[in-house]
């Protein structure tokens, strides 16, 4: 998952790729604004068919919470 991930993450935020870590954090180490974040989100939703509201959006500040949190709603590579 972590592949399909930094490749959506390198499209929507501009930036490489191989950079990206579980431990990335999005604001921090990429940043990533609000705008930036929602568009995102809106990309994880449509590739892996899982909604996300914005209330939980604020836990997911790192590459790795988003996977776990992805993956904790049944979501498969």
């Amino acid at each position: 998952m972590l592949e399909n991930m930094k490749e959506i993450i390198a499209e929507q935020l501009n930036c490489d790729a191989d950079s990206i870590t579980l431990e990335t954090n999005f604001k921090d180490d990429l940043g990533a604004d609000s705008l930036d974040l929602f568009e995102l989100v809106m990309s994880l939703e449509d590739k892996y068919s899982v909604e996300i509201p914005a209330e939980e959006l604020t836990d997911l500040t790192t590459v790795g919470a988003v996977i776990d949190y992805l993956k904790n709603k049944g979501v498969e590579e």
